[in-house]
C-alpha cells in the first residue's frame, strides 16, 4: 500500500501555514499518537471521524480519550464494527493511522483501494511544523538501542544549551513537539519500523539506524520488507547518515537512501575510526568524522567512564548507541565538551540491563527490555558467566543464532512462558551441557519460582540476567511489569536473607529440569 499523497489539496498541505480547514480525515486507533492527532486535525478545523475497535469499558483510557474527543466536537466511533471498514456516510479524504496497524488492516485496504491516501502520526506532524523556522529532526531507528540512543541524544542537545526533546516513539508523541508553544530548536526523533512505513516526505537533518535483526516479520510481511522500512530513516536526509560499521546490513541501507546534495555516510565503530567515522581509541571516543583535519587527527569527544556512569558493566550494545548519538549530535555542530556533558547527565530508561542487586555474590540483571533474540544476545554477551533467564512471546522469530553465540557463556538457563520449548530444543542443539530449568508456573509468584531456581543454579560472582528474547504479554501486561517482578523477586530473595547453599529441587514440579 502506498501511503504517498497522490496530488491535489493534500500536496499543499506541507507546514504549519497550510489550510486544513475542511479536510475529512479519518484517525485510526486512539492511542497516544492517534489522541493527538485527532485533536490536532479537529483544532485546524478538519471533520475528523476517529475509530478504535477497542472497548472503553474494559480499556479506561480509550474511554477517556473518547469522552475528551467527544466533547471537543470528534466524531468518535468505538468497537469492532467500525474498523471493519471506511467509516459509513464519511467521504475521507486522508486517513491518518496510529503505528501499530497493519497495512493488511481491512480500513486501511478499503482505502487504498478508494485511491485514498494514508500517512502515519509521523508524516502528519511533518507536515504540521512550523512555516517559519521549524525545528530540525535528528531521526533515530533500528531494532534495538532506539530509546536509549534517542535519550543521550537529546541530553548531548540540552548539554550544547539548545532547548531540545526526545520525541516519537518514545515519550513525547511528535505531534505534541512539533506544535508545542514554546517551540524546540531541535528534536531528537525515535522512528519504529511502523512509523517508518506511514511516513514519506521526511527530510531529517541527520539519520541513524542502529542495527537490522529480524523482527516485527509478522507485521511487515517479510525481513525483506522489515529492513526497507528501517531504511526510510536515511531518505532525503540533509548532512549525515550514521550507520553501524558492526552491521553492514545498515550501511547498504545508506548506499541505497536518496538523500539531499551533499549528505555524508559516517560510520560508528568500537574499533579504532577510519576517516569519516567515531570510534574508540584506547579509553576515548574519537571523532574522525566532523573535524576538519581528520585524515591526521581526531576531537576526543567522552571517555568509556562517562558513558558507563555509575553501571557496574559498559555493556557494548550501550557504548555502540552512546557512539551513534555522539555521531548525530557532531553532525548538528554540537560541540565535544556537550556530547561528554550529555553522556555524563545521561540516565537509562528502566528495565535496560538494570542492576537489582547482588546476592551471596551473584548479581541480579534486569534486561526485560530485551523483547527479541537480537537485543537478547547483545545482552547476554556483555556478561561472562550468565545464568539465563529467558521466554515469553517469540512471535515465530528464529532463536537458534542466539542460543549458538550465547552458550559459551551460559552457566545455566531458566525458561518461562508461552514459548519457552522453542527456546529449550534450541539449546538442546547448540548448548546440550547447559542446565536448563522449565518452569511451567504463570500464576503471580512464577517469578519467584525464576528466581530460586536461577539462584540454585548460580555461583559467586555469575550474573542472573533477565534477558527474554520475547515479548511478555503472553504472562504480564509488558516488558515493565515483568522486570518489576524479577525485580521484586529478587528483593524478596535478599530479605529473606539467602544463603545460597541450597539447590531448588530439580523434582519440583513448578520447575522441571530439561
Amino acid at each position: 500500500m502506498s501511503s504517498t499523497p497522490v496530488g491535489g489539496r493534500l500536496d499543499g498541505l506541507t507546514n504549519g501555514s497550510a489550510d486544513w480547514s475542511g479536510l475529512r480525515v479519518v484517525v485510526t486507533g486512539l492511542g497516544v499518537s492517534g489522541f493527538a492527532a485527532a485533536d490536532a486535525l479537529h483544532e485546524r478545523g478538519a471533520h475528523v471521524v476517529a475509530v478504535d475497535g477497542g472497548d472503553p469499558e474494559t480499556n479506561t483510557r480509550l474511554g477517556e480519550r473518547a469522552r475528551i474527543l467527544d466533547i471537543l466536537g470528534v466524531d468518535v466511533r468505538l468497537g469492532p464494527e467500525h474498523v471493519a471498514g471506511m467509516p459509513q456516510g464519511h467521504a475521507a479524504d486522508l486517513v491518518v493511522t496510529s503505528p501499530g496497524w497493519r497495512p493488511d488492516q481491512p480500513l486501511l485496504v478499503e482505502a487504498a483501494a478508494a485511491g485514498v491516501p494514508v500517512w502515519g502520526e509521523v508524516e502528519l506532524a511533518w507536515r504540521m511544523r512550523a512555516a517559519v523556522g521549524p525545528a530540525p529532526w535528528l531521526t533515530i531507528t533500528g531494532t534495538n538501542g532506539k530509546t536509549t540512543t534517542v535519550t543521550m541524544l537529546a541530553e548531548m542537545l540540552r548539554a550544547a544549551g539548545l532547548r531540545a526533546t526526545a520525541a516519537g516513539n518514545v515519550g513525547t508523541p511528535i505531534l505534541e513537539a512539533v506544535l508545542h508553544p514554546e517551540p524546540y530548536d531541535v528534536i531528537a526523533v525515535e522512528l519504529s519500523s511502523y512509523q517508518l512505513h506511514w511516513s514519506d516526505s521526511l527530510a531529517p537533518h541527520a539519520s541513524a539506524c542502529l542495527n537490522v535483526a529480524p523482527d516485527h516479520v509478522d507485521w511487515h510481511g517479510s525481513f525483506e520488507e522489515y529492513a526497507a522500512a528501517k531504511g526510510k530513516v536515511y531518505a532525503n536526509t540533509k548532512v549525515a547518515c550514521v550507520y553501524n560499521v558492526q552491521d553492514p546490513a545498515t550501511e547498504r541501507l545508506v548506499m541505497e537512501a536518496e538523500v539531499q546534495e551533499g549528505c555524508r555516510a559516517i560510520g560508528f565503530t568500537l574499533g579504532m575510526p577510519a576517516l569519516s567515522m567515531v570510534g574508540v581509541v584506547d579509553d576515548i571516543l574519537a571523532d574522525r568524522a566532523f573535524v576538519e583535519e581528520r585524515k591526521t587527527s581526531a576531537a576526543e569527544l567522552a571517555t568509556l567512564d562517562d558513558v558507563r556512569g555509575s553501571a557496574a558493566t559498559l555493556a557494548p550494545h550501550n557504548l555502540a548507541n552512546a557512539l551513534a548519538a555522539a555521531a548525530l549530535a557532531r553532525a548538528y555542530g554540537v560541540p565535544p565538551a556537550a556530547v561528554r556533558d550529555g553522556l555524563r547527565a545521561f540516565r537509562p530508561e528502566p528495565h535496560r540491563i538494570a542492576d537489582c542487586g547482588e546476592v551471596d555474590g551473584v548479581r541480579y540483571v534486569d534486561d526485560s527490555k530485551a523483547t527479541n533474540p537480537h537485543a537478547a544476545l547483545a545482552s547476554l554477551l556483555s556478561f561472562e558467566h550468565v545464568v539465563w533467564v529467558a521466554g515469553g512471546l517469540l512471535k515465530g522469530a528464529d532463536v537458534d543464532e542466539l542460543v549458538r553465540e550465547a552458550a559459551p557463556r551460559l552457566r545455566a538457563v531458566v525458561l518461562l512462558g508461552a514459548d519457552r520449548a522453542t527456546l529449550a530444543e534450541a539449546l538442546t542443539r547448540h548448548a546440550p551441557d547447559v542446565p536448563v530449568v522449565d518452569v511451567s508456573s504463570t500464576d503471580t509468584g512464577a517469578m519467584d519460582v525464576v528466581v530460586e531456581h536461577a539462584a540454585g543454579l548460580a555461583r559467586s560472582g555469575d550474573v542472573v540476567l533477565l534477558a527474554p528474547a520475547a515479548a511478555s504479554m503472553d504472562m504480564f501486561t509488558d516488558y515493565g511489569a515483568r522486570g518489576d517482578a524479577f525485580a521484586a523477586a529478587v528483593a524478596r530473595r535478599a530479605s529473606d536473607g539467602a544463603t545460597g547453599s541450597g539447590r531448588t529441587d530439580p523434582t519440583d514440579p513448578q520447575g522441571d529440569q530439561a
